[in-house]
């Protein structure tokens, strides 16, 4: 395996050194560049480490009270500030303080002058910084500092001044990452010349900062925040393997986030997690980006390349109950490769292996997939280490969430901030601004004009985490997350609620108690559904549309099961349709409802429906058969993020994108267990 580096975008070149440099060992090896002594000796000491105390406050006003029958509540659990080295890079100066504002609904500054702001506020949020070389440069930027004086910071100094800032300053910005990063490395790792200290230190103070900005803006009943952190690793061939790790509470918190730095092994971070539950401290980490993953993600054996075994599996699905399934780099639930019959698969595909231009395999990347394998396993009497549930996120490297198709600059701060950056115009029309970015290599031609290729067209305005939960605290979502209680959209405030059970009947649907029935009689999304004899469940299915968005036009349930030959199998059903029209029985399919799009200014016309709800029942169903269920709903079709850029810049949309989209969103799967 060749150790050089191929990105394809200017952007990812300062990271990709990074990258490269880590992933160059062995499929066995896990290493550390801050600690020369063994694995167990380094989990150790890092487990020793001390904790912050972290005081709690008493709130004047007293929170909502708690609602038994559960709301749902939207935030965003993946979110990158000016302490991430690769935003700081892109112009973000956003603090973490300043992403809770965001997420409260308050304006916010852009690299490149204009402001952002959500239309609403979101429920919860959590600043998820790069662990690896946390803080590192911004106090490299920040001329006052004692590390701005060294060597090895001096590319960056002055790089928090105004005047280095804007689109106009983007090229020397990335020069100056450009000549760090390699300074850095080579400081830390060859010449030694960096104590390991030095750069912990920095870590620390700004994980500390980090933690007092949730302390801060966590406002219990109204506005949840989590104490969290990104770990970035990748495989030895650019496969993504990154998770974001998010702490219950914030009574005690490490000092030091487990990072690449300590272990290239995901594993390694499973243990760290487990150490600190035996000492008190909960936290989960959610995977994301599987479909860049190259197939490491959900692959069939452990990192040592040995087949998963029960040790593997039960320690993996404790710290890992959750997978992020859609966000701006890309969808993962499906692939049109993977899923030949599902003719929604093609969604928001980013096929590029993260901080590459070369291809990402599907296979072992997407996450209905690892939910058949995952049966496979099960089948062969080893635990399943995919029995995970579902959310939605951003990735955000601005601070703010990015998941409004009409409103969208994607997460790259200045390499991000017009439409031809984002690849949605041709490069003619605003070769100014992109000049000192774009080099050939990156260009594509489409319909005789020049276009930014690689993955940044690819990218979509996604997504959002969604928890039933009973109140917005962070012990009520902690423990919605736990149980699996979660939902994903692609950006829409869609409620989708989802429930299994042997006693339900269609009179449920109009009951005023339905929902509290439903907890009742049966189980709701991520749980585990016991065989009752014989008996066919009925599947509850309840989504409401987002009133700010459009109508929804078709609810769906997917299903995946195992024959008695160890063959995984998956369908497609339509189980309600807009305009209460009848399902096909042949094809399960809705008839089309006739919903469109004006692509001259993307009003939209057609019928569609406030609500679905249905009471389903498997024409397939077999007792015997270990079964996944888990629901998905489409919106009408709206304009791609793309087209709206196209529209005001007075250009036809991209041919090879694209023009519209059906937004949707996914439960959490409901795991069907046949008796014993």
């Amino acid at each position: 395996m060749s150790c050089s580096a191929r990105g394809g975008f200017v952007f990812l070149i300062l990271s990709i050194s990074i990258l490269t440099l880590f992933a160059c060992g062995g499929e066995d090896e896990a290493p550390s560049i801050l600690d020369d002594g063994p694995p167990a000796q380094r989990l150790q000491d890092l487990l020793s480490e001390p904790v912050f105390e972290t005081p709690t406050e008493i709130l004047e006003l007293a929170p909502p009270a708690p609602k038994p029958d559960r709301l749902a509540f939207f935030g965003d659990l993946h979110v990158h500030s000016t302490y991430s080295f690769d935003a700081y890079a892109m112009g973000t100066l956003a603090t973490p303080y300043d992403a809770y504002r965001f997420a409260l609904g308050e304006a916010i500054p852009h690299a490149a002058g204009f402001d952002l702001q959500l239309k609403q506020p979101l429920d919860f949020y959590a600043v998820t910084d790069h662990a690896m070389f946390l803080g590192v440069a911004p106090e490299s930027g920040d001329i006052t500092t004692a590390f701005s004086k060294l060597d090895v910071a001096k590319p960056l100094n002055g790089l928090n001044d105004p005047d280095n800032m804007g689109i106009t300053a983007a090229p020397s910005r990335l020069r100056a990452f450009g000549q760090f990063l390699p300074r850095l490395l080579m400081a830390i790792v060859q010449d030694k010349t960096l104590e390991r200290e030095t750069v912990l230190d920095i870590t620390r103070t700004a994980w500390q900062d980090t933690i007092a900005a949730a302390e801060q803006y966590n406002d219990p009943g109204r506005f949840t925040t989590f104490i969290a952190y990104e770990y970035t690793s990748s495989s030895a061939d650019m496969g993504n393997l990154h998770r974001n790790v998010i702490f219950k509470g914030s009574d005690r918190i490490p000092a030091v986030p487990f990072s690449r730095f300590h272990s290239q092994n995901p594993e390694g971070l499973w243990d760290w997690m487990d150490g600190l539950r035996e000492q008190g401290i909960e936290s989960l980490a959610i995977p994301h980006n599987s479909n860049g993953s190259n197939g490491q993600m959900f692959k069939l054996v452990d990192w040592a390349g040995d087949p998963i075994d029960n040790d593997y599996a039960v320690q993996r699905i404790r710290n890992e109950p959750l997978v992020e399934i859609t966000q701006i780099k890309g969808t993962s639930e499906t692939h049109p490769l993977l899923s030949t019959t599902d003719e929604w698969a093609n969604f928001e595909i980013m096929p590029f292996r993260v901080a590459s231009s070369e291809y990402s395999e599907p296979k072992g990347s997407y996450v209905r997939e690892a939910l058949r394998n995952g049966l496979a396993l099960e089948s062969q009497g080893v635990e399943n280490p995919y029995r995970f549930g579902f959310i939605g996120s951003s990735d955000t490297h601005t601070g703010a969430a990015q998941n409004d198709e009409s409103d969208y600059v994607s997460k790259l701060g200045l390499l991000s901030a017009t439409p031809d950056l984002r690849g949605s115009v041709p490069l003619s029309k605003l070769m100014g601004l992109a000049a000192g970015y774009v080099i050939p290599q990156m260009l594509e031609e489409v319909d005789g004009e020049s276009y930014l290729g690689g993955a940044t067209p690819t990218y979509g305005a996604s997504g959002l985490a969604a928890v039933w939960a009973e109140e917005n605290t962070r012990e009520a979502l902690y423990e919605a997350f736990r149980r699996k209680e979660t939902f994903a959209t692609s950006g829409p405030r869609i409620s989708l609620r989802f429930f299994a059970g042997y006693d339900y009947d269609t009179a449920m649907l109009e009951a005023p108690d339905l929902v509290a029935r439903a907890y009742a009689d049966g189980v709701t999304m991520g749980a585990d559904l016991p065989a009752q004899g014989s008996d066919a469940p009925g599947f509850l299915l309840w989504a409401l549309a987002d009133p700010n968005t459009t109508s929804l036009q078709r609810l769906q349930l997917i299903k995946g099961w195992i024959d008695a030959e160890g063959e995984t199998h998956e369908v497609v059903y339509d189980v309600a349709c807009s305009g209460g029209a009848a399902i096909d029985p042949a094809t399960h399919r809705c008839p089309d409802n006739g919903a469109s799009v004006d692509l001259s200014d993307c009003s939209v016309s057609g019928a569609g429906a406030a609500q679905l709800r249905t009471l389903w029942h498997d024409p397939e169903f077999n007792a015997d058969q270990r079964a996944f269920y888990y629901a998905r709903v489409l919106e009408n079709p709206t304009c791609r993020w793309s087209t709206w850029d196209a529209i005001r810049e007075g250009v036809a949309p991209r041919s090879d994108f694209a023009a519209t989209i059906q937004e949707r969103a996914w439960t959490s799967p409901i795991q069907f267990v046949p008796g014993t």
